[in-house]
């Protein structure tokens, strides 16, 4: 009988991280190599490259692919409950710049929002700011276009500030509560890069988790990574987000 069926693709995950870590292989591989408070504190990083994408309310989604549309997973994320929907629509800024097929993720919010890399934002012709998800007032807007009508956001396009998710045992590990902020060290063969100001998101339900955008990620060359270590910081944002 085939018991693989039988095993959680976590166990999988984790049974492979040993095989490879006793055989001396860390290339490309984000390794469970984060800091800890305690020395039995082995912590399952994974690292994540969140590429731009679109959070929006029941009612945008009906607006824009018609009465009593509902988005439909199409691939699950890292986080359980959460998934890249199969629709996409196309984000317009300024002076008519555009981006097309940009993914929403479910499931749907209360509040429609836009998350950009500073690349993407400067090609819409949008002076997106650095915000944690929905802090979204005072922030610029855009104009979503979808197969069946179109909604203006007055607000809600933000580049989202670097955070890591993770649970209450993750967050004894470290030594860290909900709301303090950590760092990131990256080693690549090219580079080593450290990102400051990682907001703690703690939740019984999450998984250890960083995420970044595609500019962060190709920044510290995330592909090539020998080494990753999460690690204490002092509280404080440094990084001028709200």
């Amino acid at each position: 009988m085939n018991t693989m069926n039988n095993i959680s693709r976590e166990t999988i995950e984790q049974i492979v991280r040993r095989a490879i870590q006793n055989n001396g292989i860390t290339a490309g591989l984000p390794q469970p190599t984060g800091a800890t408070a305690t020395a039995s504190y082995e912590p399952n990083l994974v690292v994540s490259i969140s590429a731009r994408h679109i959070h929006l309310t029941d009612a945008h989604v009906e607006q824009l692919f018609g009465p009593g549309s509902v988005l439909t997973e199409s691939k699950p994320l890292y986080q359980d409950g959460f998934y890249a929907a199969e629709q996409t629509v196309m984000v317009i800024g300024p002076r008519k710049r555009m981006l097309p097929n940009v993914r929403i993720l479910g499931p749907t919010r209360d509040f429609s929002q836009v998350e950009l890399a500073r690349t993407d934002a400067i090609s819409l012709g949008i002076d997106a700011p650095v915000r944690h998800s929905g802090k979204i007032v005072g922030t610029p807007g855009c104009v979503l276009v979808g197969p069946n009508g179109v909604v203006e956001l007055n607000e809600g396009v933000i580049r989202a500030a670097r955070h890591v998710h993770m649970n209450l045992d993750d967050a004894a590990g470290y030594g860290v509560e909900n709301g303090d902020f950590m760092k990131l060290k990256i080693i690549s063969p090219d580079c080593t890069v450290v990102f400051k100001d990682l907001l703690v998101r703690v939740d019984p339900a999450s998984k250890l988790e960083v995420h970044i955008d595609t500019d962060e990620g190709n920044a510290c060359n995330l592909d090539d990574a020998t080494e990753i270590k999460l690690l204490k910081q002092d509280n404080g944002c440094g990084c001028g987000c709200q």
